[in-house]
């Protein structure tokens, strides 16, 4: 069992995209839905039928479920499983990043096989040190599942931080680095997060694992600068959108053909 492999199978089917699925009080209201339960549920089963089974691969941005407590939880427990019944990838947009148990409290919960909310891979914010993540980074390598490590965000705030040098590399490249360090014992189910929006130089041309590309569409980014970035290495770039599919909603034909239509980037 290999998520990377999974993940590359899938593309081959269903292009080389993800969609993000991120239910903001201004996407429910576009939709005609109630900033509620009711509509966060209402949203999700629009989403699944539009994209399980036609998208190789979805992130639910869990934040905005979590906004809404447990019962927000239960609708993202129930998108998760019907993705996933439907043989849709799913990375939970988590971002979680601790020590020791802790750690492995947020790896058991989305990663161990029969959790409510297992996925096929999550999100990790290294900034404690990517050696941090190794409960969760072992935990998936245990069950064939993903995690895509924080590397080098879009966002300007992280671009500053992530910038930085230390002994001439940028935190980003060592991030990078470590990565694929970890990739050479984990079939490269180990990915990274970079924004397309990046702007200062990052070395993938040895990096092995996917790599999780947001920022493309409303963030400024184009599928030119995933290419641009990506270059020969484009097989392994996933471009996340979410507000470029979305704004194609509520109906569910429309959606599966925004996601439909990108999905050609490539």
């Amino acid at each position: 069992m290999s998520f990377a492999l999974d993940l590359h199978s899938a593309a081959r089917e269903h292009g080389q995209l993800c969609v993000g699925i991120d239910p903001h009080a201004q996407i429910l209201e576009q939709w005609g839905l109630p900033d509620t339960v009711d509509g966060l549920a209402a949203f999700s089963d629009a989403c699944v039928e539009a994209f399980a089974g036609h998208a190789a691969v979805v992130k639910p941005q869990v934040a905005f479920y979590e906004r809404f407590g447990s019962a927000g939880f239960r609708v993202l427990e129930r998108l998760i499983q019907r993705f996933r019944e439907s043989r849709t990838l799913v990375i939970a947009d988590a971002k979680r990043g601790d020590i020791g148990s802790t750690m492995q409290g947020y790896a058991d919960a989305w990663l161990r096989p029969g959790s409510p909310l297992e996925v096929d891979a999550l999100t990790l914010t290294p900034f404690l040190g990517v050696g941090s993540l190794a409960p969760a980074i072992n935990t998936a390598f245990e069950y064939g599942k993903g995690v895509f490590v924080m590397a080098a965000n879009s966002n300007p705030e992280a671009q500053e931080f992530q910038s930085q040098q230390i002994d001439g590399v940028t935190i980003a490249q060592q991030m990078v680095d470590a990565c694929e360090a970890l990739n050479s014992t984990h079939r490269s189910d180990v990915g990274i997060v970079v924004g397309a929006t990046l702007s200062y130089a990052l070395d993938l041309s040895r990096f092995t694992g996917p790599v999780l590309m947001p920022g493309v569409g409303a963030q400024g980014a184009s599928f030119n600068d995933v290419r641009e970035i990506a270059g020969k290495r484009v097989g392994q770039f996933y471009p996340n959108m979410s507000r470029g599919i979305l704004t194609a909603g509520p109906d569910p034909d429309e959606l599966r053909k925004r996601a439909v239509d990108q999905a050609n980037w490539q």
